[in-house]
């Protein structure tokens, strides 16, 4: 079993080195593999700088990532990078300001940290919390992707913005 202390963070910050973090979890990996190019969609229609209405979701979704990825290599999974994967992914597609690639970021490492600060060992109680954060991401993303679906069925499919020509 590796030691807690012996994990990166994923996100390199100010505050602290790198921080970083399977049939349930590779559906959640898989679906969020999914979104992404759903919310780059979105993005790209979105205004740069504005707040979008999933925000929030976005935010937990992050937190809940950088906590299933200390978790999960804690508890012996074998995974890797997975989940920071799945979370460069999810900034890639929804990063479209600084702002935005910051607020991800820390949620991330909000999640994992604080999971890291609770769980030095493997435990039962660290495994219900995996088996917690994998449905609610999983149900999050369901979500999001429902959404999504239901805004391109009621306007049609979202079209890229229009370049602009000098005249």
């Amino acid at each position: 079993m590796t030691k807690a202390g012996a994990h990166r963070p994923v996100i390199p910050t100010k505050h602290g080195p790198r921080c970083a973090r399977r049939g349930h979890a590779l559906a959640l990996a898989a679906m969020l593999a999914v979104l992404a190019p759903v919310c780059t969609t979105s993005a790209a229609i979105a205004a740069e700088d504005g707040a979008r209405p999933y925000d929030g979701k976005l935010q937990r979704l992050a937190e809940i990532l950088g906590a299933i990825h200390y978790l999960r290599e804690l508890c012996g999974a074998d995974e890797g990078q997975l989940w920071r994967k799945r979370m460069q992914e999810l900034i890639r597609a929804e990063g479209t300001t600084s702002l935005r690639r910051v607020r991800l970021i820390q949620n991330f490492n909000k999640g994992y940290r604080s999971y890291r600060r609770t769980y030095r060992l493997c435990t039962q109680s660290a495994r219900t919390v995996i088996a917690h954060f994998l449905d609610e991401g999983a149900k999050i993303t369901d979500t999001l992707l429902a959404e999504q679906e239901a805004k391109t069925r009621d306007h049609g499919a979202p079209h890229p913005p229009r370049e602009r020509h000098p005249r």
